[in-house]
């Protein structure tokens, strides 16, 4: 059987559609407020601004409105925590994401926490996450990168019931998140396992794998001779290879996943590519959780 590529772009295309329609809808009512996700960002990091930008474009092509907060790299943590305070006490804005890195000196989980969970665009506020626990509960928001990988899953049109899920990784946002979700049905859940940097022998949890997410940030970690035959590869991971050099100074880079897409495609039925797999399906989730989060405040008032 020949390998079918996951289109993320085309899925994150479908979303945003359907996210336009409800906005249409949502935001008719007159004298109803415009969404807002304003965004706070601490230090200048050129990743970061990259994505804000990127973020920003997405936001406006939806009529979202966007508001950045910018603050030096001395700021102190008290400084930020009661600008989030402020956002959450603020009726406009609708949705709040601090981008991270933060600067050593703050601690990123205090400023998490310190978000209210009805604005909490990413998903990643104790009381979000805790609510996965729960397979009746359902949290106001879950986190992004999470949602897209379940999305890239629900798009093959394969079942997840009783399958091998096999997570690498076990970040919050991701891994451990996922397999809460993967374990939400209490008769049509998934089995994960969820592997890390103290596991051992990976191979041999990887080559049983019906599905294989994998999220651990070092190019092309997975070869081919660790995939099962026929599996679901879902690439969580956005690296830069080096390939060469440019006139001898520059080096040439490649943006790769944490899969050895070559190998790979070889050996599995369904795989994401990188880019254009998971990484745009996750920058609209944020938009539908923000959406969400809209419909949510305004039922309450």
């Amino acid at each position: 059987m020949k390998t079918k590529i996951i289109n993320g772009i085309e899925i994150a295309a479908n979303i945003k559609s359907q996210l336009r329609l409800d906005l249409e809808v949502i935001t008719c009512t007159p004298g109803r407020r415009t969404p807002n996700l304003t965004a706070i960002q601490v230090g200048d990091n050129e990743g970061c601004s990259s994505y804000i930008k990127n973020q920003k474009a997405n936001c406006e092509s939806l009529g979202i409105s966007y508001t950045l907060q910018q603050f030096n790299g001395n700021t102190g943590e008290k400084e930020i925590i009661d600008a989030i305070q402020t956002a959450n006490k603020n009726i406009n804005i609708t949705g709040i994401i601090v981008h991270m890195p933060l600067p050593k000196n703050i601690d990123s989980m205090k400023i998490r926490a310190a978000i209210d969970p009805l604005k909490d665009v990413e998903g990643i506020t104790p009381a979000n996450l805790g609510m996965l626990f729960y397979h009746d509960a359902k949290p106001a928001v879950s986190p992004c990168t999470a949602l897209s990988v379940m999305e890239c899953l629900k798009s093959t049109g394969e079942p997840e019931s009783g399958k091998e899920v096999v997570i690498v990784g076990h970040s919050e946002i991701v891994g451990k998140s996922l397999c809460l979700m993967l374990l939400s049905s209490l008769y049509e859940s998934a089995t994960p396992t969820v592997c890390h940097i103290a596991t051992k022998n990976l191979a041999a949890h990887t080559r049983r794998a019906d599905i294989l997410v994998v999220a651990v940030g070092k190019a092309e970690f997975i070869k081919g001779d660790m995939i099962k035959k026929g599996a679901t590869i879902i690439d969580v991971g956005i690296n830069r290879k080096a390939i060469g050099t440019c006139t001898g100074v520059k080096p040439l880079l490649k943006t790769v996943g944490d899969v050895n897409f070559d190998e790979a495609v070889e050996v599995a039925g369904y795989i994401t590519p990188v880019p254009g797999g998971v990484g745009p399906v996750t920058t609209v989730m944020l938009l539908k959780n923000l959406v969400g989060l809209y419909k949510l405040q305004n039922a309450r008032k």
